[in-house]
């Protein structure tokens, strides 16, 4: 749903008609068109800036598209639409005390510029004001609309993760049944073939060794029935299960960003190669503080492991030969640092 919306944001771009307007009913010289034009992509820029940013780095963008607004307010009044962006996105991303604030100062904004040089068009601070008020309040809604699917989404993982637990445990205790009491049988059967052996009675051995195949095909039989159905947790819940064996072992782990949705062979060369990081943390590191971290680049989704331990050579015997060929085989490579040690590789962008 959020990517759809994101790959739709252009769509909002429509309210700044208010502003391309006066290009085609008011004479305008060259220079000022420049100007007004320059200010419109920028503008733009900032807008789709704030749409790759998290709420915590809105701030500066936000503040461009104020000052952009307001230095090109002489020129066109139209302006008043893009104070209404800027409304949006305080509701948006900060909360409501601090939304109030920002709406406050934009209106003190406005009026200065409507004493400054819109004189004459009353509009001008009476329609953007009710426009930046009324504008904020759907980004306030719209920021406690998101907040509420990101909860549901996240009760639904844990339930799903919940769940693959739950039904880890079935098969374990499953297994744990069904294999004490085949293998016991398996045992009692080839220790008795054996002493018939021995006491050369060989037809009285082959019907034992008979039975012995029969309770081990049996065996086979009842664990594929077992285990079927049974999905592997995926890379989201190994990072749940690896963070608990570190902070077991002492260390706190810090996990940063969203889990990327991968192909089944990537998700399985990453659960391994992150497995073996992990391990490798767990055996050689002298720190405590672990962090994984997961985030989009434009070549890619990156993973990086690192610790606050210290390591003044590093070991290529450590496991990392393996991960090298896992990632030469999704056209990736390892990359790392030591004293703090970090690990990070880069999964390339289909193309």
């Amino acid at each position: 749903m959020l990517e759809l919306e994101k790959r739709l944001s252009w769509v909002y771009l429509v309210n700044l008609v208010f502003y391309i307007a006066p290009f085609f009913y008011i004479n305008y010289n060259l220079i000022q068109y420049f100007w007004m034009t320059l200010a419109l992509a920028a503008f733009i820029g900032c807008y789709y800036w704030i749409g790759r940013s998290h709420t915590t780095e809105m701030l500066l963008p936000i503040v461009l598209m104020a000052l952009i607004a307001s230095a090109i307010t002489p020129l066109n009044y139209g302006s008043i639409s893009m104070f209404a962006y800027v409304s949006f996105f305080i509701g948006f991303a900060y909360s409501f005390r601090q939304f109030l604030a920002g709406v406050v100062v934009l209106l003190a904004v406005l009026a200065l510029l409507d004493h400054l040089f819109v004189k004459g068009t009353p509009y001008f601070l009476l329609y953007g004001s009710a426009l930046v008020c009324a504008i904020g309040v759907l980004g306030v809604l719209d920021r406690i609309r998101r907040l509420t699917m990101l909860k549901e989404q996240r009760s639904a993982e844990e339930i799903k993760q919940l769940a693959t637990m739950v039904e880890r445990e079935r098969i374990a205790r499953d297994l744990h049944d069904i294999m004490g009491h085949s293998l016991s049988g398996i045992v009692l059967k080839a220790d008795l073939a054996d002493k018939l052996v021995q006491q050369q009675q060989y037809q009285a051995a082959s019907q034992q060794l008979q039975e012995l195949a029969f309770i081990a095909r049996e065996s086979l039989s009842q664990v594929r029935q077992t285990v079927s159905g049974y999905k592997h947790k995926g890379l989201a819940g190994e990072v749940q299960s690896l963070s608990s064996k570190l902070r077991e072992a002492g260390f706190a782990v810090e996990v940063q960003g969203e889990v990327p949705v991968l192909s089944a062979r990537e998700e399985t060369a990453v659960v391994l190669i992150l497995t073996e990081l992990v391990t490798n943390v767990l055996k050689h590191s002298n720190g405590d503080e672990v962090q994984i971290r997961f985030s989009e680049t434009e070549h890619g989704n990156q993973l990086m492991v690192s610790d606050n331990g210290k390591v003044s050579e590093l070991d290529q015997g450590n496991g990392l030969a393996g991960i090298q060929e896992r990632l030469a085989a999704l056209n990736s490579t390892l990359e790392w640092q030591l004293s703090p040690s970090s690990f990070s590789f880069t999964l390339p962008k289909e193309s």
